[in-house]
């Protein structure tokens, strides 16, 4: 299988209700990108919906999407946090943590139910966040004179690279990050430049 440097993040926040036989079930969606990201806004909906029955999620994090996690916070195994996280790998997303949060109307679902409902709720909160293509990005720096600073602009430029820092002393240091799948194109770019130094990358 290639290496693909593209992935899929949610474009925002995500949200949707369901309702199935007086249970109420409320779907949340949030962009993460670290642990830290994925607790707090979990200690956020705890703390808006403190007396609900359960709140039960999944996450998805990395380009590749190596970090995955889910909890049924009490419902049958697999009814919930399963179900959740089936809807997101479903929707080939990354970087994002879904919660459900349950309210019991008092009515059994059965584990058909529960997994239903779970993931269509995850499924519409997902939707609503909408999608946002990215990249995997390496990072160089170059390091040049003045007169040959905007030959580096012109290859970041070829290869849609992004400027993320500048540096001025006796000559000019540029930190750019580039498309993985591109590396190898700027750096040949980059030897018909021989007074351009790559520094790093």
């Amino acid at each position: 299988m290639l290496f693909s440097d593209e992935y899929t993040e949610p474009a925002g926040n995500g949200e949707s209700t369901l309702r199935d036989r007086g249970s109420r079930f409320m779907g949340y969606a949030f962009p993460v990108w670290i642990e830290s990201d994925m607790k707090n806004y979990l200690q956020q909906i705890k703390k808006q919906y403190p007396d609900a029955t359960h709140h039960c999620y999944a996450v998805v994090m990395h380009p590749d999407q190596s970090y995955q996690r889910s909890t049924d916070d009490g419902e049958p195994s697999n009814t919930a946090g399963r179900p959740i996280l089936r809807a997101i790998l479903s929707a080939g997303l990354t970087n994002v943590l879904v919660i459900v949060v349950r309210y019991y109307g008092g009515t059994q679902l059965g584990i058909p139910g529960l997994i239903n409902a779970y993931g269509e709720t995850a499924k519409a909160a997902i939707h609503a966040a909408g999608r946002v293509k990215q990249f995997v990005e390496d990072e160089v720096t170059l390091e040049a004179a003045f007169d040959t600073e905007q030959e580096i602009y012109r290859m970041a430029e070829r290869t849609q690279s992004r400027i993320v820092n500048r540096e001025y002393t006796s000559t000019v240091k540029i930190t750019l990050k580039i498309r993985r799948s591109l590396i190898v194109t700027f750096k040949k770019n980059l030897a018909d430049f021989p007074a351009i130094s790559l520094i790093n990358g």
